[in-house]
C-alpha cells in the first residue's frame, strides 16, 4: 500500500494534540512535517506543545517549523484560555529544549519545499489560522495546485460561533487569511466546521475509555485535559446547539479523520463558499453559498454528517498504539 503523504498546520493546543496523535498512529501514513502558527497560544508555545506530542510518541524525527507569529494585518488581538493558556492545559514545565528540536527554515518556506518534493501527492491540514498557508499562495500562485488535497478545521456554515456571536476562532483570528485560502486554494477542499463539530461531539464515556488505557499517549491526554475548564462535565453555555458540556468534542480530530478515512464523514455539501472580512458581528464568518451566487468555479465540501461509531473507534485505537 502506497504511503499517505500529510503536512500538518497547526496552532498546537489540545484538540490540535488528539488530532496529531491520530495522525501519527495511522497505518501507511507519512506525516512529512508540521508547521506551527499562533493561535491557541503564541508561537513558541506551539512549536514546544508539538515537539511535546512528537516526544510522547517518540516520533520527534518528524521535523516541525516555526511559522506565522500574527496574523496578515494587524496584531493578535489577544489569546484565549479555552485550553490553557499554553494551549495544553497548563500541567507541563516549560523547558527550552523545543529551541533545539525546531528547523531553522521558516514554516511557509518549508510547506512550499516539501509540497515541490512531492507534487500532487501531500494532504495538506489545517487546524489553526490559516497564515502560513496564506503566506504560501502569496509567495508562489501555483502552490494550491501541486496539492492533493486541503482539509480544514474552521469556519462555521450556520451563522453560529465561538470567538464572537458569528465566527469560528480559527478564522476570525485571521479572517484576510481564510479569505485567500477559500479564494485561490483550488484543489479539493475539505472543510469540518464548528457546528459540524459541535453536533458530532463523543460521550464522555468516549473520552474516559480513551484517556484510561495504559499507553503513553492516553496518559498524557488524561494530564493535559485534567485542569482544563474546557473538558469540565458541568454545561457553561447557555446555546444548547453548541454545548461543549454535554459531551467531549475533538474538533481537530475530525479533519484528520476525513483526510485518512473519507468514509468517516458520510455527507458533505459541495457549494460556494467565501469569508466575510468587514464588519464587527460578521467579520471571520464563512459564508455557505448553497446555490452558487458567488458564480465560483471552485466549489469547497462542507462536512455535514459523521460516522461516529467510526469515527470513535479510530481515536480510541489511535490512543492504543501511540
Amino acid at each position: 500500500m502506497a504511503q499517505k503523504l500529510l503536512l500538518i498546520d497547526t496552532d498546537c493546543g489540545i484538540d490540535d494534540a488528539v488530532a496529531i496523535i491520530v495522525a501519527l498512529a495511522a497505518p501507511a501514513v507519512k506525516v512529512l512535517g508540521i508547521t506551527c502558527c499562533f493561535g491557541n497560544t503564541d508561537v513558541d508555545n506551539v512549536c514546544q506543545n508539538v515537539m511535546r506530542v512528537l516526544t510522547v510518541c517518540q516520533q520527534t524525527q518528524i521535523p516541525v517549523f516555526k511559522g506565522a507569529a500574527c496574523p496578515l494585518i494587524g496584531p493578535v488581538k489577544g489569546f484565549k484560555d479555552h485550553f490553557g493558556t499554553d494551549g495544553l492545559g497548563d500541567v507541563l514545565e516549560n523547558s527550552e529544549i523545543w529551541k533545539e528540536q525546531i528547523q531553522k527554515e521558516n514554516a511557509v518556506h518549508a510547506m512550499m519545499r516539501l509540497v515541490n518534493e512531492n507534487p500532487g501527492d501531500v494532504s495538506l491540514i489545517a487546524l489553526g489560522p490559516l497564515t502560513n498557508l496564506a503566506l504560501a499562495v502569496r509567495l508562489d500562485p501555483t502552490f494550491p495546485q501541486k496539492l492533493k488535497d486541503l482539509y480544514i478545521m474552521g469556519g462555521n456554515m450556520e451563522g453560529k460561533g465561538n470567538l464572537i456571536p458569528s465566527a469560528e476562532f480559527n478564522f476570525r483570528m485571521d479572517a484576510e487569511s481564510a479569505y485567500i485560502v477559500l479564494e485561490e486554494y483550488t484543489c479539493p477542499t475539505h472543510i469540518a466546521t464548528w457546528e459540524f463539530t459541535c453536533r458530532n461531539k463523543l460521550s464522555w464515556e468516549c473520552f474516559d475509555e480513551m484517556v484510561n488505557q495504559d499507553t503513553a499517549a492516553a496518559r498524557f491526554l488524561k494530564k493535559i485535559t485534567s485542569k482544563c475548564w474546557a473538558y469540565s462535565r458541568e454545561p457553561r453555555n447557555i446555546n444548547k446547539d453548541v454545548l461543549f458540556g454535554n459531551g467531549f468534542v475533538p474538533y481537530d480530530a475530525f479533519a484528520v479523520a476525513a483526510c485518512l478515512d473519507s468514509s468517516v464523514i458520510t455527507e458533505s455539501l459541495k457549494c460556494a463558499v467565501r469569508v466575510e472580512v468587514e464588519g464587527q458581528l460578521g467579520r471571520g464568518m464563512m459564508v455557505v453559498d448553497a446555490a452558487n451566487t458567488l458564480k465560483k468555479d471552485h466549489l469547497a465540501f462542507v462536512m455535514n454528517t459523521c460516522d461516529l461509531k467510526k469515527f470513535s473507534l479510530m481515536l480510541k485505537k489511535s490512543f492504543q498504539i501511540a
